[in-house]
């Protein structure tokens, strides 16, 4: 069940879906948004056995600063022995993914339900 999101900054909506906890990142991820997502992120992430979908279906910019916190959240959910998965649908975003190569290590997903279909696979394994 699907609870409705709860805008914490501009850039970031939070809810539960199907046992898993979504980040929505919206409009620009640059440093300034990433500031505000950050602690956010760390909290959510940092739970041991963290069950997390990062949603950047809303993304309208993602630089650098925006993998800087993808690369954390996986960091963090791998040391915790959680899950991550990526939802992203973006030509630009998903061509910055690919190039970094952070696509193979967070294969990005249309929806969440797509995402989450693929629990079974190890997310964002090396």
């Amino acid at each position: 069940m699907r609870r409705e999101p709860v805008s914490l900054t501009r850039h970031l909506r939070v809810y539960a879906y199907r046992a898993h906890t979504v980040l929505e990142f919206r409009g620009e991820i640059d440093i300034s948004a990433a500031a505000e997502i950050l602690p956010v992120l760390d909290r959510v992430t940092a739970r041991p056995g963290a069950r997390v979908v990062i949603d950047l279906r809303s993304v309208d910019f993602f630089d650098c600063s925006g993998l800087r916190l993808l690369y954390r959240a996986r960091a963090h959910v791998q040391a915790g022995d959680g899950r991550l998965h990526l939802v992203c649908t973006h030509p630009l975003t998903l061509r910055v993914l690919r190039v970094t190569g952070l696509s193979r290590l967070l294969p990005p997903h249309a929806t969440p339900d797509a995402a989450l279909e693929q629990a079974g696979a190890a997310s964002g394994s090396w």
